[in-house]
């Protein structure tokens, strides 16, 4: 009885203990967490204060040096007025910049109503358009922007509207071995070890956008166009209606008639059509635009030299971007948990590229400052311009990073529900909220460098920060040291770092007045070239007449 007793009195007790111990391993491990959390928060906050001294001292440096020329009243004048410059252009940039990025988020929701198949076929396919035209088309197209703003600022709209067409006809003539790069995709992608059906999905999906190819090379520049003259509104009505029409198409085509991937392609490049549309219907309807539009001249072809001598950097430059972020997919796929890795990647793009939209409206807006003030000969309000446009940034930056890291979980429940994916993204998104700090300062800088045409310099800038520094701690920290999807933002974060140091460093060295004239150079130049072509032909028409 005795023995009965004191038995079943100890199971309680191991039971108890059993529990102690299983209790402890639990604290230990809710300290570990805790412990991380709190550094992670402490380098964050660390971060954060460094960032907030660094714009202070900007703005106290800016201070002091207007100081020395205008009084403290004209000085936060000339801030303010360049603050209301700069968002006049940006903020309706942001919103049609949003607006694109929903028609993207349209086009894969109705792909993954077809099947996972159809989306990883999409996905496939749009990976594919970026890295084989839509990074070319754009990069080449920003090859105007520096010669289209310098031309506003010293007002030669006739350079503006042929510099346009020249554009136009540069990206419509890249179309053509790319639209041959499309038709012979699904050997090549099968080279690198795609799956047979998803290849071919892809494959089908690109055939049916090659209309697509044809709007871009027509709408890339026609922003431009626009918004180096301070025309942004059309181009942001334009793309609220666009999208409205994009998914009522979509729903259409799927829901209505139970179309497939080819219906969902095609009304895409519809949708890019709709757009050239109606930006031109409103540029016409208001008249916007019609003093640097003056029809279609064949003085345009004069101009490839000096576009393309802009627009190969430019292009390289978008390139390396472009790719370095697709490359991070494929080492994704090669870590231990890849499907989660590549799953919690793909979230962190589409919050990154939710994210890119507002350091990226503000590097366009300052290019177009930029570059009309040097055209202008107005060195003085082009520096002034380009480092308010540094200190917006700045806040800008800090605001991303807040979000990415307080929003951490938020984002990934937008798109998936699994906790292994979940617990990644808590991991790594406030790594990613780090990277804006480099990233915003460094994408609005970049947009001086184009306003006042030094796109060779954004190009060595980036290899050396991406490639030479950013790509190898990726590697070796993602892949040889095991940290996972961590490691590789690492290797974007040590990137980002090196690319917007690098940036500032030849932001505070540039001579605004060497860039003013050679602005002046650039615009006369092109125009002299103009005025020599006049007199050559008139010269064989005058020999044509005679004989």
């Amino acid at each position: 009885m005795n023995m009965t007793e004191d038995h079943s009195g100890s199971t309680p007790l191991l039971s108890h203990d059993s529990d102690r111990r299983e209790d402890k391993i639990d604290e230990l491990n809710d300290d570990n967490v805790t412990q991380s959390e709190r550094s992670q928060s402490t380098l964050i906050r660390d971060v954060s204060c460094l960032t907030l001294n660094f714009v202070y001292m900007l703005f106290f440096s800016m201070h002091l040096h207007a100081s020395n020329e205008t009084s403290h009243h004209e000085y936060f004048s000339q801030v303010l007025e360049n603050i209301k410059d700069l968002y006049t252009i940006a903020i309706p940039t942001i919103i049609s910049g949003l607006l694109t990025y929903g028609k993207s988020a349209i086009t894969i929701h109705f792909l993954g109503r077809l099947g996972k198949e159809a989306l990883a076929g999409g996905s496939l396919a749009i990976a594919m358009a970026n890295i084989s035209a839509y990074s070319i088309i754009s990069g080449l197209a920003t090859g105007m922007e520096g010669i289209s703003s310098q031309a506003c600022g010293a007002q030669q709209w006739n350079l503006v509207g042929e510099t346009l067409q020249c554009t136009i006809m540069i990206l419509i003539i890249t179309c053509i071995p790319i639209s041959i790069v499309w038709f012979k995709c699904e050997p090549i992608l099968l080279l690198f070890g795609q799956d047979p059906t998803i290849t071919s999905i892809a494959t089908t999906y690109l055939a049916f956008s090659l209309p697509d190819l044809v709007s871009l090379s027509l709408m890339s520049p026609l922003k431009i166009f626009m918004r180096t003259q301070g025309v942004t509104l059309p181009l942001m009505y334009s793309a609220g209606l666009s999208l409205l029409l994009h998914a009522l198409m979509n729903y259409a085509v799927i829901n209505t008639f139970g179309l497939g991937i080819e219906a969902i392609s095609l009304v895409g490049a519809i949708t890019n059509l709709n757009l050239i549309i109606f930006v031109m219907f409103f540029l016409w309807y208001s008249g916007a635009c019609s003093q640097s539009w003056q029809g279609l001249s064949w003085k345009c072809f004069s101009h490839w030299k000096p576009i393309l001598c802009q627009g190969v950097p430019s292009c390289v430059s978008v390139c390396l971007e472009w790719w370095w972020y697709e490359l991070l997919i494929i080492f994704s796929g090669l870590l231990e948990n890849a499907a989660d890795s590549m799953s919690a990647y793909a979230i962190i793009i589409q919050a990154t590229s939710f994210m890119y939209n507002f350091p990226y409206a503000l590097g366009l807006a300052v290019s177009t400052k930029v570059g009309n003030e040097l055209g202008a000969n107005r060195p003085n309000k082009a520096k002034s311009s380009s480092f308010t446009a540094l200190l917006c940034a700045c806040f800008t930056a800090i605001l991303a990073m807040l979000s990415m890291v307080t929003m951490s979980r938020v984002w990934g429940l937008m798109y998936i529900q699994d906790e292994a994916v979940l617990s990644l993204l808590t991991a790594t998104l406030p790594i990613v909220g780090l990277c804006e700090l480099g990233n915003c300062p460094q994408t609005t800088i970049c947009g001086v460098l184009r306003g006042s045409a030094r796109p060779l310099s954004v190009v060595n800038i980036n290899f050396i920060s991406f490639y030479a520094v950013g790509l190898p701690v990726a590697i070796v920290m993602g892949l040889v040291y095991d940290f996972g999807l961590l490691g590789l933002m690492y290797g974007l974060l040590s990137a980002q770092i090196v690319c917007a140091i690098v940036m500032v460093f030849m932001l505070t060295r540039t001579d605004w007045k060497e860039e003013a004239n050679r602005a002046r150079k650039l615009v006369s130049g092109i125009s002299e070239s103009n005025e020599e072509n006049n007199e050559d032909m008139e010269a064989v028409t005058s020999a044509v007449l005679l004989n």
